[in-house]
């Protein structure tokens, strides 16, 4: 009898844990819970419902799809199909690679990474915070900002197409080292080797893994796992020289001119010579004896905080550049690879400029300066670049492609894109800046509405604006509210009322922690009831996807079909049904009702 999923990656993580090997990991992939588990996990993906080199996608999915996998993984006769390749825009103006794997490879590649993530993710540094449960991009950074005061240099790394140059051979001595099952090593291999097809021609991929891989996230991690040791066992102890800087002379020459002015009763001078102390730092930070170095990394994108001598930095850089080049088979981007002072200049990292503060003007609150400590800082660049998606010629234009959409979803749309950026910088100092940004949106906004309604800027404001309270107080924004019947609660888009405040505990993750069971998901549990629901047959099952709710709603006939009005009033993008309802509804036919 099979054990549920969560008895397995519980099995597997306690034994990552210990440190001990993984055996017969292979028949694992026998287990009807774990692609159950993996289908909950991807079934509501953007891309569930993008076919790959071949048309298949999630929508058909079913029991016995799971079952034919399955039987074709015991035989060992499971053979991966090149992903489509495909080229999308970089910031820069250059495109990068995205790998497009057919359903039932993603299927697998999920309950393949599931397994390796069990594993390898409790053995992983605390240094890593890219592609985790429970981490990501704030907590990278507030490990910088917490840990990392007294930085002298910063050393920025980026690695130069680090998924597309992960070298084959390497990443499997890595896996064979603590998994003993050669099905399995050959399993991932096959995957790892499967090419892509480029405008229908198969090219062979001799290194890395597919960009937009289910599994190629987790198999860097593994990979690059090795420079975390590195710079863990090798770098940091040998960078890491004294318990307490020494003493700084100027400050205790304050602090003796203080407490001779107090002596002598001079109070004027007391008070110049404090707000002067403030400024000095306590201890000596050109201490010789003195050396802390500090790691974080997120993917591929790594940051050295270094306090000494610059010589030193250079050197720091090198060894880690011969390390990938000599033991990974990688290589640095020279261009995104910098040694920045981190007192007069800013590195970036994770899209924020990253500085030591250090206080040079004059203090007259009573408070010590932020000497050595770390902030976080929004690039001009970034709020530059985000106002031009909004502008034209310099001034804030309406979006065209929005003028055909009703006021709820154009509203909608400018808040959610608003919203992102705002709850990403919300750890920097200075996010307030992002209120240029929130004006010209807000313009273009109101511009597009009175496009669409063929009025006036100041008649849309006039008619959408309103004051709402928020934890820091009430604040003016755009609201538009649709009413709904039966007594349920009206819809409501809103434009603007987040407050530009600084959250020390702001917190983004890159994904939720694995779910204890699949039966938790409310599709699989709908999928193992075993009924149709349109017509309550009990064979051939299987599940109908839609791209999008907003799908339902393109559909011009007057009398909409019984799965439609199922799937609306459900608010769900899937449907079980039979192989009958199924064909019914591709082909258009309305043969399918609900049963009462």
């Amino acid at each position: 009898m099979m054990r549920n999923a969560a008895t397995v990656l519980d099995v597997i993580r306690e034994r990552g844990r210990r440190g001990l090997p993984l055996e017969r990991l292979y028949r694992q992939l026998f287990n009807p819970q774990l692609f159950l588990l993996a289908y909950g996990r991807i079934y509501a993906n953007t891309g569930a419902m993008t076919p790959g080199v071949t048309p298949e996608t999630a929508d058909g999915m079913s029991l016995a799809k799971i079952e034919a996998i399955i039987d074709v993984l015991r035989q060992e006769r499971y053979r991966w199909r090149p992903v489509k390749r495909v080229h999308i825009p970089k910031s820069n103006g250059k495109t990068r690679p995205l790998g497009l794997p057919t359903w039932s490879d993603k299927l697998v590649a999920e309950v393949v990474r599931l397994l390796l993530e069990a594993y390898y993710d409790v053995q992983f540094s605390d240094r890593s915070h890219g592609f985790r449960p429970g981490r990501g991009c704030h907590t990278a950074l507030g490990e910088v900002v917490e840990v990392w005061k007294g930085t002298h240099w910063f050393i920025e790394g980026d690695i130069s197409d680090c998924f597309g140059s992960l070298d084959h051979q390497v990443m499997g001595s890595i896996l064979a080292e603590k998994i003993h099952d050669g099905r399995f090593l050959r399993l991932v291999s096959n995957m790892l080797t499967a090419g892509y097809l480029q405008d229908w021609r198969w090219h062979a991929t001799l290194s890395g893994a597919p960009q937009g891989g289910v599994a190629s996230p987790i198999l860097s991690n593994i990979y690059l796992d090795r420079l975390d040791t590195f710079v863990e066992q090798t770098l940091l102890p040998e960078y890491h020289r004294g318990v307490r800087r020494r003493r700084n002379r100027a400050y205790q020459v304050v602090v003796d001119q203080i407490a001779k002015a107090r002596r002598h009763g001079d109070r004027a001078a007391v008070r110049l010579l404090t707000q002067h102390r403030r400024l000095i730092p306590s201890q000596d930070p050109n201490d010789p004896d003195y050396r802390r170095l500090r790691y974080v990394r997120y993917a591929d994108d790594w940051l050295l905080g270094f306090a000494g001598p610059r010589h030193e930095a250079e050197q720091i850089k090198t060894r880690i550049a011969t390390f990938l080049r000599e033991q990974l088979k990688l290589e640095l981007s020279p261009s995104k690879t910098l040694i920045t002072h981190a007192t007069s200049q800013a590195a970036r990292f994770l899209g924020y400029e990253i500085k030591t503060q250090h206080s040079d003007t004059k203090i007259t609150r009573g408070r010590r300066a932020v000497n050595g400590a770390i902030g976080l800082f929004v690039p001009r660049d970034v709020i530059r670049q985000r106002c031009a998606n909004y502008q034209r010629e310099g001034k804030p234009a309406q979006r065209g492609a929005l003028l055909h959409d009703d006021d709820f979803t154009i509203v909608a749309k400018y808040q959610a894109e608003y919203r992102g950026l705002v709850q990403y910088y919300l750890l920097a100092q200075d996010v307030f800046r992002l209120d240029t940004l929130r004006w010209v949106m807000e313009t273009s906004m109101l511009k597009t509405l009175a496009g669409k309604h063929r009025s006036t800027v100041t008649k849309m404001a006039s008619k959408y604006k309103t004051v709402i309270g928020t934890p820091d107080g009430p604040r003016t924004c755009f609201q538009v509210t649709v009413p709904r019947d039966r007594g349920r609660k009206p819809l409501v888009a809103r434009f603007g009322g987040i407050p530009l405040r600084r959250q020390r505990a702001a917190v983004l993750t890159d994904q939720s922690p694995i779910m204890a069971s699949a039966k938790r998901n409310e599709l699989i549990h709908r999928l193992l009831a075993g009924q149709c629901e349109l017509c309550e047959s009990t064979i051939r099952l299987e599940v109908h996807h839609l791209r999008k709710l907003a799908d339902l709603n393109r559909h011009d006939r007057p009398d909409k079909p019984a799965w439609m009005h199922l799937m609306a009033k459900r608010r769900r993008k899937t449907l079980v049904i039979c192989r009958t309802c199924h064909e019914d509804i591709h082909a258009g036919r309305s043969s399918a009702s609900l049963r009462n």
